[in-house]
């Protein structure tokens, strides 16, 4: 009967191990990051083209979209003057995007836990801090003309991140902090 006691004590801890050891990457740092395989050929081609100066090929794990969706997505998360893809290559990306990450996968989780901050920006900081880290992929008009809540920008500014902005943790939700109190929004949800 102890030796019973001791097996079932063991799978017990094991299990509970298992459970634990994913969290401890999220404790104090960044979410994890999703590791999509590279592809060859033309779809490369095409990505390493007309994506890559912005953003990695991990970014589109955490979407699962059908063709017009994955056409949206793209059309809203460009500059105003295009993606600069032919239609022969967004054929060829679309293909891959379906593909890859049609409306049948399960998207990578967004996981992120806000630090604490005690200390905030000035509207100087935040400004030098706001073209340093978003417009080398947008004009700052964008982020002028959008409001949101706190929680809002937050996602936004950790999506901006996982698509290659450069931002710490205590940047990010410095940021957070002023665009929502800046151009936030009644609403604190």
């Amino acid at each position: 009967m102890k030796v019973k006691s001791l097996i079932v004590g063991a799978c017990a801890a094991a299990a509970l191990l298992l459970a634990v050891v994913p969290l401890a990457g999220q404790i104090g740092g960044r979410a994890t990051r999703p590791k999509v395989q590279r592809p060859d050929g033309p779809v490369w081609e095409v990505i390493r083209k007309n994506c890559t100066a912005c953003h990695g090929i991990d970014d589109y794990a955490f979407y699962s979209l059908d063709r017009a969706g994955w056409q949206k997505l793209i059309a809203d998360k460009h500059k105003p003057d295009g993606d600069g893809l032919s239609d022969a290559d967004r054929d060829v990306l679309l293909d891959w995007l379906v593909m890859k990450f049609g409306p049948d996968t399960k998207p990578f989780p967004r996981t992120y836990v806000p630090p604490e901050i005690t200390t905030f920006f000035s509207d100087p900081e935040a400004n030098r801090l706001m073209n340093r880290a978003c417009t080398k992929c947008h004009g700052v008009d964008r982020v002028e003309k959008t409001r949101n809540s706190t929680e809002g920008w937050r996602v936004t500014l950790v999506d901006m991140r996982e698509r290659g902005a450069q931002l710490s943790d205590q940047e990010l939700e410095q940021l957070v902090e002023w665009l929502a109190r800046v151009w936030g929004t009644n609403q604190d949800n």
